[in-house]
C-alpha cells in the first residue's frame, strides 16, 4: 500500500489522535534535548573498560545469563554514559530478561539524549507492545516510522498493535507495508493473515498465510508457531495464527 492511502486510513481512525499527541511529545523532547546536562568527558581508559564490559555483557546475554549480562552492561554504561548504543543494548537485554520497567527507563534515557534515535524508538516500542501498553507502542512506533518511512520494524509492530486494538484496516495496511519492505520475512505475512482473519476475511487470511509458508516451510508446523512470541505476537495472536494454519 502506498503511503498516501495509508495516511488517509490513519486520519480516519481515532488512534491518529494518540499518534499526533505523541509527535508533539517527541518534538518537545527534541527541543528540550540541548537543556539536558552534559556529562563529563570520558577518558579513553574508561571507554576501553566500558567496551570490555559491553562485550562481556553480550556474551552473557547470548548464554541467557541475563543477571550477569545486565550487571556487566550497567558497568559499561556507568563508565561511558555518553555511549547511546551501550544504553540501547542494556535496555534490550533488560527487555529480554522481562524487566520491562527497567528496559523502558534505559531506553528513555537514550531518547532524552537523542530524540531521533531510530534504534531506541524501535526497541522501546517493542517493550511497550510486549507488555500490552498498546497506545504507547503505537505512538513510539509511529514516530519511528516518521523518522524512517521504510522502517519495516515499525510497520510490522504497528500492525500487531492495531490488530490488538481492533483497528483492523490499519493492522492490514501496516502489515502490507512491512511485507513490501521485507518480502522475504514471513512475520509480516503472518501479521496480515491474523488481521484479516479477525476482520472476518478468512479467504484472504488463508492466502496470505500460505505465502508465509512458501517463504519458510517451518510455518506449516503448529508447534513452531509458539516461537512467534519472540517476534512480538501475543498469546492470543499466536492462537489465531494456529487457527489460520489449521484451516489451510
Amino acid at each position: 500500500m502506498s503511503r498516501s492511502p495509508l495516511i488517509s486510513i490513519l486520519k480516519s481512525q481515532k488512534p491518529w489522535r494518540i499518534v499526533r499527541q505523541g509527535f508533539c511529545l517527541c518534538f518537545l523532547l527534541w527541543f528540550a534535548s540541548p537543556a539536558i546536562a552534559t556529562t563529563k568527558p570520558v577518558s579513553r581508559e574508561d571507554q576501553r573498560a566500558a567496551d570490555r564490559y559491553r562485550q562481556e555483557g553480550l556474551s552473557y546475554r547470548q548464554q541467557e545469563r541475563f543477571d550477569e549480562a545486565i550487571a556487566a552492561l550497567q558497568k559499561s554504561v556507568e563508565l561511558d554514559p555518553q555511549n547511546l548504543n551501550g544504553r540501547i543494548i542494556l535496555g534490550w537485554t533488560q527487555h529480554l530478561s522481562k524487566q520491562s520497567e527497567a528496559a523502558a527507563a534505559s531506553l528513555w534515557e537514550v531518547i532524552y539524549r537523542s530524540p531521533n534515535s531510530l534504534p531506541a524508538f524501535n526497541a522501546i516500542g517493542i517493550v511497550y507492545l510486549v507488555r500490552g501498553d498498546l497506545p504507547q507502542s503505537v505512538v513510539l512506533h509511529s514516530w519511528a516510522a516518521m523518522l524512517k518511512p521504510d522502517n519495516e520494524i515499525a510497520h510490522y509492530n504497528l500492525s500487531l498493535a492495531y490488530q490488538r486494538l481492533q483497528q483492523y484496516d490499519l493492522a492490514i495496511a501496516y502489515a502490507q507495508s512491512a511485507m513490501e519492505l521485507e518480502p522475504t520475512n514471513p512475520h509480516p505475512f503472518v501479521a496480515k493473515a491474523i488481521a484479516q482473519w479477525t476482520a472476518g476475511d478468512q479467504i484472504l487470511a488463508k492466502k496470505v498465510f500460505g505465502e508465509a509458508v512458501a517463504i519458510d516451510s517451518r510455518y506449516r508446523n503448529t508447534e513452531f508457531l509458539n516461537f512467534l512470541n519472540e517476534a512480538g505476537l501475543s498469546n492470543e495472536q499466536i492462537q489465531t495464527a494456529k487457527q489460520v494454519l489449521a484451516s489451510l
